[in-house]
């Protein structure tokens, strides 16, 4: 039975979270349907954990979905590159779900709960569907999934606000046009191959020359996955979708969502349209690069001016979103392998600041802005300490993931285009620290406003918390595992260029 369960694992950490979906929304009991979450959540990470074990011995991991071989059939593929993003949804996912257990019911009404945690390993499992699947239109069907999911736990947020119904509605038709554009290309694409399959696609390409459906599929399919991934300046559903979501939907999707896109853009840059060189360098030169480092400076001066916490750390995301396209735009081997560096360590990153100022939140229960959270640091220390790791890895200081990113990103940019990139990443990380001392000063330094109410920090919320602080500085210390295997991705990618 177990091997025959260890056999369908590629495909398993699909179906669970997607089939368990369904269990929970039956469920009437809040605290029952949070325990099935997280005990899904945790098995869904323990088999992420066996899948990249099992590539230590293969390099691909090929898993034809009804025994319909590829091409024809549906393939989901674990490889070097996939199994990045399929660690980081599945760890987060299970973090968060820790942490929501105590914030989830403060935000969402009672009768609601099953039906959230129903939607969010819905998320959960269209996310992991995008990162896993082999076939391009089956991709666009996960894109769906988890958009629509997403959309929806956004709106739970309207007991606390209801702006997050426009935020929700926002986010719902941006998503649209970008998925749009996207099965359009899809389309394109299979009007002149006459197949799905992403491996396929490559070969059939490869014997095509850059025509004018190759050309308009390829940019309908870069445009959709643009929008999906909030790249500058394609971004305006992002801040207001993160700022009014539930703050456990923030720190799920701030941490996840757009890494999942980010992954794919890289697909289809270095993988489909690999055979056509000229196109992609084309784009990554004159389009991805020059908007990266619009973005970069875009999204930290919006943070630096922004009152609302979570709009500021929306905003930060943006341009940390730059920095990792900035990477794929150098487009060499080292550059890409520092994107991915900083795809896992921006996710535990920017999980743990939403982990920790949502805590925060959670007992003044007002809008989390400089002003509400005035002196609260002082009242919560444990938080406050995994606060501070988080800002100074954000900001790249040494000893912290976020250092290991920046200074594979330096060397990268410095190596391939020369030292004005470089400086332009250095300028722009040390302007980040802008923000990040603004909300310091506010939590700590600050004074308390004497109605704030006496706080006693929770073990439940710091718990995941003091996990993603930990693995921070830990992965600032010795980050050879996510070194070694963002440079495996790299080279799975794009060979050894």
């Amino acid at each position: 039975m177990i091997d025959y369960l260890l056999i369908h694992f590629p495909i398993l950490i699909v179906v669970f979270p997607l089939m368990m979906a369904l269990i929970v929304v039956l469920i009437s009991n809040n605290f029952l349907s949070w325990l099935v979450c997280l005990i899904t959540t945790f098995i869904t990470f323990l088999i992420s954990i066996f899948l990249f074990n099992q590539l230590q011995d293969v390099s691909i991991i090929s898993y034809a979905l009804g025994n319909w071989l590829p091409p024809i059939g549906i393939e989901y593929i674990i490889d070097h590159v996939s199994i990045i993003p399929i660690i980081i949804i599945s760890g987060i996912g299970f973090l968060a779900t820790i942490f929501a257990y105590k914030i989830m019911p403060t935000e969402i009404d009672s009768n609601s709960i099953s039906k959230t945690y129903s939607l969010w390993l819905l998320a959960i499992a269209g996310l992991l569907g995008l990162v896993t699947t082999g076939d391009a239109f089956n991709l666009f069907v996960f894109l769906e999934i988890s958009s629509l999911a997403s959309v929806t736990l956004v709106a739970m947020g309207a007991k606390k606000d209801r702006q997050a119904l426009i935020a929700a509605y926002n986010y719902l038709i941006i998503g649209a046009v970008g998925a749009t554009f996207y099965v359009i290309g899809v389309g394109l694409l299979y009007a002149i191959t006459g197949t799905l399959n992403m491996n396929d696609l490559t070969e059939r390409l490869a014997d095509i020359e850059n025509n004018r459906a190759l050309i308009a599929g390829f940019g309908f399919m870069i445009l959709g996955i643009m929008i999906k991934a909030a790249i500058f300046p394609l971004h305006i559903w992002l801040p207001r979708a993160y700022a009014y979501a539930p703050s456990a939907v923030s720190i799920l999707l701030a941490a996840t969502a757009t890494k999942a896109s980010i992954y794919i853009l890289a697909r289809i840059l270095f993988s489909i349209f690999s055979t056509s060189e000229e196109l992609v360098n084309y784009t990554l030169t004159y389009i991805i690069l020059p908007l990266s480092i619009c973005a970069m400076f875009a999204g930290t001066i919006m943070a630096i001016y922004e009152k609302d916490i979570k709009r500021l750390l929306a905003h930060s995301s943006i341009a940390q979103v730059g920095y990792i396209t900035l990477a794929f735009s150098v487009g060499t081997k080292s550059s890409i392998a520092a994107g991915f560096i900083h795809m896992a360590n921006h996710a535990m990153i920017k999980g743990g600041l939403f982990m920790a100022i949502t805590s925060m939140g959670y007992y003044i229960q007002k809008r989390i802005t400089l002003d509400t959270l005035s002196g609260i640091g002082k009242q919560m220390p444990i938080t406050f300490f995994c606060f501070i790791v988080c800002s100074l890895s954000l900001a790249g200081l040494p000893l912290t993931a976020g250092f290991i990113s920046k200074l594979y990103l330096i060397k990268a940019s410095i190596s391939s285009e020369g030292l004005w990139l470089g400086f332009l990443i250095l300028f722009s990380s040390a302007l980040s620290l802008v923000y990040l001392w603004k909300m310091i000063e506010a939590l700590w330094l600050n004074s308390k406003d004497n109605n704030q109410p006496k706080v006693k920090e929770s073990p439940i919320l710091y718990s995941s918390l003091l996990v993603i602080t930990f693995l921070n500085i830990y992965f600032g210390l010795d980050a050879s595992f996510i070194v070694d295997s963002s440079f495996n991705a790299a080279d799975m990618l794009i060979g050894r260029r």
